[in-house]
Parts: C-alpha cells; structure tokens; sequence
C-alpha cells in the first residue's frame, strides 16, 4: 500500500487512533469508510481509499475493488435511510487523495435541486446555517449503528469501524 507522509488521509490511515472511533462506520479492505459531518443528509458518508492516489486511473488493479466497496458502501445507505437519491462525488480539490463524498438527498431537503457544495459554502461563514447541516433526526451513533449492522448483515468485506 502506498502512502503520502504529506496527505492528511494518508495521516489519518497510517494511525488507525487518528479517526475518532464514532466517526468509523467499516473498515473495508481497499477503503475506509467514515460518517460524514453533514449529518442534515442523514447518512451521509466518506469512503478513502487505503492506497494514495489523486485519481482512479492510477489505482490499478485495485481500482474495481475501491469501486466495489464504495456500491456496498451506497447499498447500505440506501437500505438504511431510504433517500430520494444517491449523490456520488469523487472530487479531490481540497485534499487530492481518492475519496467518495456519498450524499443521500431527500425529497424533504430544501435544496434537494442544487449540489450540496452551496449550502456547504454557506456553513463556513453562517453559524445557524453550519448548525442545521450537521443536525439529523437521529444521532450520529444511530446512524453509524444502523450502517455498521447492515454491513454486517450483508457480509460486507472487512469489519466493523472502532
């Protein structure tokens, strides 16, 4: 596995303490996978890739796994949180290490027709607005709970985060 001593996520994977226990939903085999911040998309959820790379091309034969985990991964937020729709977001801009923003949308989100980047642009100068984004009707050790269990369930590759 190749790592970047310069990459935050690269920090965070090579020190497994880094990523604080309630934020870890699986520990797949070519990926982690972390409960977002943004919690007003309840389920909300990062999966990093365990390898560096700034973009899949460069994964190579570990590509299709890191894909395969990252649909698991989608499977379990739908089955879980029921939302409206799945955004998937593999952008790199601000930390160039491949990780997946999944962001479930629900008809009852009232930005549901703009990318989520917008209101998150918001939060950063808005207190209230940051407040709202990370607040969801459940708590966060729910939500980790209910994805941690259907994982599981559905004999997921890898284990349990914490």
């Amino acid at each position: 596995m190749t790592l970047d001593p310069n990459c935050p996520f690269c920090k965070k994977l090579s020190d497994p303490k880094e990523w604080p226990a309630s934020d870890v939903v699986w520990r797949f085999p070519h990926s982690v996978a972390v409960l977002g911040q943004w919690q007003q998309y309840t389920g909300y959820c990062i999966l990093v890739s365990r390898e560096h790379a700034t973009e899949l091309s460069q994964l190579g034969p570990n590509r299709a796994a890191f894909l395969d985990e990252m649909a698991i991964l989608a499977e379990a937020i739908e089955a879980c949180f029921h939302p409206h729709k799945l955004n998937y977001e593999l952008l790199g801009n601000q930390v160039p290490h491949l990780h997946w923003h999944l962001f479930p949308r629900y008809v009852t989100d009232p930005d549901r027709q703009r990318p989520v980047w917008f209101a998150l642009a918001e939060a950063d100068t808005d207190t209230g607005e940051k407040r709202r984004l990370e607040t969801s009707p459940l708590s966060r050790a729910e939500t980790l709970t209910m994805l941690q269990d259907w994982l599981a369930a559905n004999n997921a590759p890898g284990e349990r985060g914490a």
